[in-house]
């Protein structure tokens, strides 16, 4: 039974009578033939109902591990239940890297990719368009596989979970590489919109953290290749910092990566969080949308409108930039963009109450929302936002054409 089964932040509670852990393909089809309705759950790091269901939930945490790696290719296979954590001193070895990565590598490859999360990179599209291939148990108990160049395949890899439950994902490969992270502190807010595509092209990986207190954004966190040439010690009036400093003053929070400059492997600074790290349960709600990157001064402008209604209740927010892809239900679908994230106190009262103004102040920009995080758009306004999305419906019903896919969130915001 699953009534105590709750996601990574302990906001949702599942609603399905029955958790199954299968140890193989052939057990996974065999549940999904005889469920009424079915879903996947992945690291549960989603903060809103997307993969609950009312009947069967699956995991695939049994299904962890690396299918192969194709050197000819530069390809690896993984299993449906693999983390990034899981694979990626395995890749390494290979001689092979991820260009990009969640910020959390704990979380579920394939759930990463069908909610359309993403890393950062003004050249880095989302983690869902490295995939090649994919798996798919469909509705009956088959399997569906869908290569990179089929007619349907870019409805597949940020599927919602509304196309089957994914067993296997092929993505690209590059050339193993280090990198390595700096700080500086104190970035003026009129230097940051005044200089914005500068900034976020400045190295290979660019995060941006705020309170929305005052007139700077705290932190910048630049991920430099370990070949690029050392940074300048001035950059856009920040303060380099040579020393450790806290992102969040919580004694309880797990340790980010490393940010004194050194060089390691890529798996250790593309993250915001070490592969082995320990990472607690999340005491906070998330929220995320994105707009088009040309956008990205004028949106910021409005954000610090109204700063002070949202600042207190938040515990950091993050701005990142994200490469366009051509996915149908990603955020950056054709449009290089802006995310913008929210990392909120738990108290969802309040949250529900302050969003419907921070999406108002993005309106004019055509915000998506990041479909695993929390929003108050209404149905309507996010199905506007994906021209591909009645050929995605299509696919969802030629591979499930009773819906056993789909639950309350689906319903509302696919169909």
């Amino acid at each position: 039974m699953t009534d105590r089964l709750r996601n990574w932040a302990g906001n949702i509670t599942y609603g399905a009578h029955t958790m199954h852990a299968p140890g193989s393909i052939d057990e996974v089809r065999s549940i999904v033939s005889k469920a009424s309705k079915v879903r996947a759950v992945g690291s549960r790091h989603s903060f809103n109902a997307i993969a609950d269901t009312t009947a069967d939930l699956i995991s695939l945490s049994h299904l962890n591990r690396i299918i192969g790696i194709d050197s000819a290719a530069r390809t690896v296979t993984v299993e449906g239940g693999a983390t990034y954590r899981d694979i990626g001193k395995q890749i390494d070895a290979a001689g092979f890297a991820l260009a990009n990565l969640a910020s959390l590598p704990h979380v579920t490859i394939v759930g990463a990719c069908a909610t359309g999360t993403h890393g950062s990179g003004s050249t880095n599209p989302g983690l869902a368009a490295a995939v090649t291939a994919l798996t798919l148990v469909t509705a009956n108990g088959d399997l569906v596989t869908l290569k990179r160049g089929d007619p349907e395949f870019n409805g597949a890899p940020v599927g919602l979970g509304a196309l089957g439950i994914v067993v296997d994902v092929t993505l690209d490969l590059v050339p193993r590489y280090e990198a390595r992270q700096e700080v500086f502190l104190d970035l003026p807010f009129d230097a940051l919109t005044a200089n914005f595509d500068a900034i976020m092209s400045s190295t290979y990986s660019v995060s941006l953290f705020s309170r929305w207190l005052g007139d700077n954004v705290d932190q910048a966190w630049l991920k430099s290749l370990g070949s690029a040439p050392p940074l300048a010690a001035e950059f856009f009036g920040t303060r380099h910092t040579p020393v450790a400093v806290p992102l969040i003053p919580n004694p309880d929070a797990a340790p980010s990566t490393e940010r004194l400059g050194r060089n390691q492997p890529w798996y250790e600074r593309i993250s915001h969080y070490p592969i082995d790290a320990d990472i607690p349960t999340g005491a906070e709600l998330q929220t995320e949308y994105f707009v088009a990157r040309a956008d990205a001064p004028a949106a910021l402008r409005a954000l610090r409108n109204i700063q002070d209604q949202f600042a207190p209740l938040l515990q950091i927010s993050e701005i990142r930039t994200v490469a366009a892809d051509d996915l149908w239900l990603s955020g950056c679908y054709q449009r290089d963009s802006v995310a913008l994230h929210f990392a909120w106190h738990p108290d969802w009262p309040a949250v529900s109450a302050v969003l419907p103004r921070i999406e108002s102040a993005l309106a004019p920009f055509a915000p998506r929302p990041h479909w695993g995080k929390l929003f108050t758009m209404p149905a309507a306004t996010v199905q506007s936002r994906y021209p591909r999305l009645g050929d995605f419906r299509a696919l969802a019903h030629r591979l499930d054409p009773a819906g056993k896919f789909r639950n309350e969130f689906i319903d509302e915001f696919v169909f």
